[in-house]
């Protein structure tokens, strides 16, 4: 299954913000939407990603301080994306492999969607109990 497929029919809002934005702001946006990252635009494109990684580095490192910086200062940079066309599972891969929990859908420079690790799982599990009961079916037919 592709991409494409799995954000088939998730609601087209992809909550973002600027780069200008304050930490402060983005902040606020995770905690109010019960979200764990935000794509970040600069000039209209996708720069990078506003995590809540990316607050817990920068509070260690700055303490509340790090509240007044920009979004840009302190995001994920650049980030790392997918097309339309990527297979779930190497989608999943490269997860695992890049330790990220997020992944901005870009084609043609547009963001068309914003995946998590949580949707990619989900999809697995769902499609491992479905082989389990197309084989339990199989097995008691025979």
């Amino acid at each position: 299954m592709t991409i494409a497929r799995l954000i088939e029919g998730h609601a087209p809002e992809i909550v973002s913000c600027d780069a200008s934005a304050s930490v402060r702001e983005a902040v606020a946006m995770l905690a109010e939407r019960r979200i764990g990252a935000l794509p970040v635009y600069r000039d209209g494109v996708i720069a990078g990603i506003f995590s809540e990684r990316d607050v817990v580095y920068q509070l260690a490192a700055h303490g509340p301080a790090m509240l007044e910086k920009t979004v840009g200062e302190v995001m994920t940079a650049p980030a790392i994306t997918v097309d339309p066309a990527t297979d779930v599972m190497d989608a999943l891969g490269l997860m695992t492999r890049r330790r990220i929990r997020h992944l901005p859908v870009v084609q043609s420079g547009a963001v068309q969607g914003f995946v998590s690790i949580g949707d990619l799982v989900k999809y697995r599990i769902d499609r491992i109990e479905s082989e389990a009961e197309a084989m339990r079916s199989y097995i008691q037919s025979a």
